[in-house]
């Protein structure tokens, strides 16, 4: 009942209650986020939503676009994260403007983290379950060890919560999440995905694991 009809509902409400007396902050967060990384302040982005339609996800953006001068590649994360981005990166706060997606169905307030596109052709059909509700700015893997956890541990929290989603189960996780975001807690800034991605979903985890692979053969 609560999943189907009030969950919606609930969302919207507080998304709109949330922007109108978060805008102050998130007006002065923009002013200096566009001070020390110019533009543009958001973040956009396409992934999954619910039954893996795809949407427009929004966030702050935390980092620069500084490029190594001999290859033209980005550098890596932790050498383009500003001191502002670190900021708002380790308190959550670079999530807060996805509360328009949520306002816009597009998300929830809890459940599973939209991940990249790339990955639902990888997921199994059990992992691939996450996507029958809405994904969220935070959810279960969020308050269960965020990025310390490796992917299959984190899908496996994303599925549980799908099986057991409750009104009393999405307040204990805001509660934990307030928690977590003033202890700045289970935040690994600049964190290379391979250290995590145990279920090879991500295509450059993919193409370096081949890579290693091929070297061994020749060794």
């Amino acid at each position: 009942m609560y999943a189907r009809y009030f969950k919606r509902l609930l969302d919207a409400a507080v998304a709109a209650v949330a922007l109108i007396v978060l805008a102050p902050l998130l007006a002065v967060v923009a002013v200096v986020l566009r001070w020390q990384q110019g533009a543009p302040v958001l973040f956009r982005q396409v992934r999954p939503g619910l039954h893996g339609k795809p949407f427009t996800m929004i966030k702050f953006r935390s980092m620069r676009d500084d490029r190594d001068p001999e290859t033209g590649e980005l550098l890596p994360d932790d050498q383009r994260l500003t001191s502002m981005g670190k900021f708002v990166r380790a308190t959550s706060i670079d999530e807060l403007p996805e509360l328009w997606n949520v306002l816009c169905g597009d998300m929830s307030i809890v459940g599973p983290r939209p991940l990249l596109m790339e990955y639902l052709p990888r997921y199994t059909n059990e992992h691939a379950r996450r996507h029958e509700v809405r994904p969220g700015i935070t959810g279960w893997a969020q308050v269960g060890g965020r990025q310390r956890l490796l992917f299959s541990e984190r899908l496996d929290r994303d599925v549980w919560y799908v099986d057991n989603v409750s009104a009393s189960l999405d307040m204990k996780i805001l509660w934990m999440t307030v928690a977590q975001a003033l202890r700045r807690k289970d935040v690994i800034l600049g964190q290379d995905v391979a250290d995590v991605d145990d279920l090879g979903l991500n295509s450059s985890v993919l193409a370096r694991r081949k890579t290693e692979l091929e070297k061994t053969g020749e060794d």
